[in-house]
């Protein structure tokens, strides 16, 4: 998108992305009677046989970003069913080691509210504390291992910090202790390199729209040697070797599949460009004085800044922001509630300055012009409401 008079600028692709025209155009191909709308599932015609070759080469190119075998990949309706599936698959499935679970207070709410829930089945979940930059360590993980730890669910890259966890030493913990490691991998898809086949991890969620595909389809990666037993979290019909079963949605397995084709073709190239937008963004507003950077500047992916503004309420200055700069105080799955964000929380942060804090993040189609008014915007804004607030009760973050 280009910025318009009318429309704001976008700094919220961690919630969610547009999805590329090249993209839509292949899926556009897999819905009319002139394309391929048939039923992947059908395997008596031709109409059948055309959708499962488009589904397979949409796993074909998934795993190629990722480097896996294509049959260590489940289709799914996004991260958040992966994660279910994934982390209930193996607790509830047969061949689980024990009922003890760990995890981190920082965690999507696909894996918290996942793991609360197996918690009122009688499950145990030890909840890590990260550090103050959000990242988990491996010496915490292993010192929370038992004889009965059954999974350690651990995102790769934070969704409101965009700090990295170093899942290659939490994985070289997990494998010698033969415990298996889930992975929440939305947010590192397509913006950080991945290799499976180096990496010992046993299951990885992903989703399309976070990597300029559709919404509503993602995929889990289950290491076909692990030796894993997934309990199904949905029944009918068998598919995905039955571990998923619904009619695969043709269309949105092509965009997810062609968003990951083209994300391997420009990938260093991307992570470059957006280090260099976070910069421009960061010196745009350095002028303002008392601005917290939640997380950690070495150890994010370069499109998610995360600020706490002093003397702001985040959501006045969201709303003050809406006509020029769309962002976000909080992940899109928790930014309906009023409560503090709680993977901000979860790393130490107040209420006061939880509540100041602002997530903006930049993207594919995010432009150098689009930043350089942003922070214009944003200073311009904390300018004002700290001026017309001086005078309040509530100041806001101290």
């Amino acid at each position: 998108m280009t910025h318009t008079a009318h429309m704001p600028v976008y700094l919220d692709n961690a919630a969610t992305t547009p999805v590329d025209p090249d993209v839509a155009a292949a899926m556009a191909a897999c819905l009319t009677m002139d394309g391929v709308f048939g039923n992947p599932a059908s395997r008596s015609h031709l109409y059948g046989w055309d959708a499962e070759e488009r589904v397979e080469q949409a796993r074909v190119e998934v795993s190629e970003l990722i480097n896996c075998d294509p049959r260590e990949l489940v289709w799914t309706s996004g991260a958040t069913e992966s994660d279910n599936l994934a982390i209930k698959g193996v607790l509830l499935g047969p061949r689980a080691r024990g009922r003890h679970l760990i995890t981190s207070r920082i965690e999507h709410k696909a894996v918290i509210d996942s793991c609360r829930w197996l918690e009122k089945q009688g499950f145990e979940v030890t909840w890590l504390t990260p550090q103050a930059n959000g990242a988990v360590t491996a010496d915490a993980v292993a010192e929370a291992l038992r004889s009965d730890t059954a999974l350690v669910s651990l995102m790769s890259v934070n969704n409101e910090l965009g700090v990295f966890t170093d899942i290659e030493a939490i994985a070289a913990v997990t494998r010698a202790a033969d415990v298996p490691l889930h992975v929440d991998a939305a947010q590192a898809l397509a913006k950080v390199p991945i290799d499976l086949a180096a990496l010992p991890v046993e299951l990885m969620s992903f989703s399309g729209h976070k990597i300029y595909g559709p919404k509503g389809i993602g995929a889990l990666y289950v290491r076909r040697d692990a030796g894993l037993a997934l309990e199904p979290q949905m029944h009918g019909g068998g598919h995905e070797r039955g571990l998923r079963s619904g009619t695969l949605p043709t269309h949105q397995i092509v965009g997810m599949g062609r968003a990951c084709a083209l994300a391997a073709e420009i990938l260093d190239a991307e992570i470059a460009r957006l280090r260099e937008l976070r910069q421009r963004f960061l010196a745009g507003i350095s002028g303002l004085d008392e601005v917290r950077l939640n997380g950690d500047a070495e150890r994010g992916v370069p499109g998610i800044v995360n600020l706490a503004f002093g003397r702001v309420d985040g959501e006045a200055l969201i709303l003050a922001l809406a006509a020029d700069v769309a962002c976000s105080t909080a992940s899109a799955c928790t930014s309906a509630t009023i409560e503090p964000s709680h993977v901000l929380r979860g790393i130490g942060l107040s209420d006061d300055l939880a509540h100041a804090s602002i997530r903006f993040s930049m993207g594919r189609f995010t432009t150098a012009d689009e930043v350089n008014y942003a922070a214009g915007r944003v200073v311009e804004t904390v300018t004002r409401l700290r001026a017309s607030f001086a005078g309040s009760p509530r100041r806001g973050a101290r």
